[in-house]
């Protein structure tokens, strides 16, 4: 049995090395298939999406650290090993019902994950039936009458308006014992989602969040659902929401009737690090950062039959450019050390990179940048980059002088209401005074590039469609990966370390 076995083994890893590559007729450079030969290991069917802490992210942590090893990189986790354990806790919703009653004491349901979902904390109420209050945007003055009351506000994301963090806050502080926050249908620079994968939090183990209400996120023909029977009109009201015009308060006849079942566990998760050491004795010491995400969203809710989320472009593929970078150094190092860094957890707040920068795994005062790839969607040619923090250090200017030889326009970000800045794993790098950037393929707007830019976030981000077999302009890949490439030679060689743009407004302050 036991030669069976491994002789089962073997062919199926024989044939497994043998799968044809499908499409490798697609790509013209030899570089570029290698790199996506990597992002097919990293994102296939098998690696199940790469969820936090499951058997199937350590699979893919550990065939990281392999590659790195091979590459001719050195370990540079914890204990001489290439990983980092970071502890954490997670609070899940396992089962969920949510009902509109109505005055006549009939109920509605509302389809959780398709039309409303919850953030659970550790003290979510397994149940609660209250009343509803429609109080616009939800600033402090909007929220009178609110006690033993749900707040339900607009979620908007539009400048000069309340956050999702102060519409919470709010409503807390004015007694409210729920919060439910509408979509904005009419932001569609980045479009709602819905179904929504799941509903979890994940925080660091040794966390101590403060007691917050239970907070909600509705559908647009959610609201339409919730407000019936108020002589309100859900769409006046979202149109004007998105057109950040003043809203109507109102008491709404339906109670909202919830009931939780939680799930909570405690578990490690692992970031993979590896060092290229230096080769200049004077700046050996100095380290720059190059990072991606290795987590995805695993198993969810299905879209369309579908309910394995890849997460191919988000972000095994620049897992896999890292990958690949350490393949073509093979050992041989820049001036400076170069860490490379797949942080774990940041689909669940940043959870990694947070972690590392408060324990680093190489003195705190010689990490000199971090260049972080997320938010990449090679889907056409690649003409313009938009460069996240790009006026705030040094780096914009060095990434305009590497794209500027390439026939390549650096931007500054033209749509910051996304708050992409601070949701990738540059920030947490930044926020500890260490300059960083990060990139965004670039478009003129009403273009096609435009429209293939829209499509994906309407259709494939956080969903299952962000798979091996969907559009891709590989000469564009070939592009952005040269340019990194000659970015990180750039940053690492360069005789001074990356500086801070005096008056930046993301400085650290003396």
């Amino acid at each position: 049995m036991r030669i069976a076995l491994v002789l089962a083994a073997a062919l199926f890893a024989t044939s497994a090395l043998a799968a044809p590559h499908p499409r490798d007729a697609e790509i013209k450079d030899a570089d570029t298939r290698a790199w996506w030969h990597a992002t097919e290991a990293l994102s296939g069917d098998d690696m199940e999406g790469r969820d936090v802490a499951s058997p199937a992210y350590d699979r893919a942590a550990h065939l990281v650290a392999d590659r790195f090893a091979k590459a001719g990189l050195k370990p540079a986790g914890e204990h001489g090993t290439w990983f980092q354990e970071v502890p954490l806790h997670e609070v899940a919703v396992t089962s969920a019902s949510f009902a509109l009653v109505r005055p006549d004491g009939g109920q509605a349901p509302l389809v959780f994950l398709h039309q409303i979902s919850i953030r659970p904390t550790e003290d979510s109420p397994a149940g609660l039936e209250a009343p509803l209050a429609f109080r616009g945007y939800c600033a402090p003055a909007d929220l009178t009458d609110m006690a033993g009351k749900i707040a339900v506000c607009f979620n908007t994301r539009r400048k000069g308006l309340t956050t999702a963090a102060q519409r919470i806050a709010a409503a807390q502080a004015a007694g409210a014992v729920g919060v439910v926050q509408v979509d904005d249908p009419g932001f569609t620079i980045e479009p709602y989602r819905w179904p929504a994968a799941y509903a979890r939090a994940i925080a660091f183990a040794d966390a101590k969040p403060a007691p917050a209400i239970p907070a909600m996120t509705l559908s647009p023909d959610g609201f339409e659902a919730m407000i019936a029977g108020s002589g309100q009109s859900a769409a006046a009201i979202l149109k004007a929401g998105g057109d950040k015009q003043p809203l109507p308060a109102f008491d709404i006849p339906s109670r909202l009737k919830l009931s939780l079942t939680l799930a909570r566990r405690d578990y490690t998760s692992k970031n993979v690090l590896g060092v290229l050491p230096g080769t200049d004795p004077a700046l050996a010491r100095q380290n720059l950062v190059l990072s991606a995400h290795l987590d995805g969203y695993g198993f969810g809710e299905p879209v369309g039959g579908d309910r394995l989320y890849n997460g191919a472009l988000d972000d095994a593929a620049y897992v896999a450019l890292l990958v690949r970078l350490a393949e073509r150094r093979h050992g041989h190092g820049y001036r400076r050390s170069v860490v490379f860094a797949a942080f774990t957890g940041e689909e669940k707040g940043l959870l990694g990179a947070n972690w590392y920068v408060k324990h680093p795994t190489v003195p705190a005062d010689s990490l000199v940048a971090d260049l972080n790839l997320d938010q990449l969607r090679p889907l056409f040619p690649l003409k313009i980059l938009t460069a996240l923090a790009v006026d705030d250090t040094s780096l914009g200017a060095t990434a305009r002088q590497v794209a500027g030889s390439m026939g390549i326009e650096i931007r500054p970000d033209h749509e910051p209401e996304r708050g992409l800045l601070g949701r990738a794993d540059h920030w947490p790098f930044m926020g500890i005074g260490v300059p960083a950037i990060g990139f965004i393929f670039g478009f003129d707007p009403g273009t096609e590039a435009e429209a293939r830019y829209r499509e994906w976030y309407r259709v494939r981000y956080h969903r299952p469609q962000d798979d091996l077999t969907q559009p891709m302009d590989f000469d564009a890949a070939t592009r952005f990966n040269s340019f990194f490439y000659k970015l990180t030679a750039a940053v690492a060689d360069a005789e001074a370390r990356p500086s801070w743009t005096p008056g930046s407004p993301l400085a650290p302050k003396p």
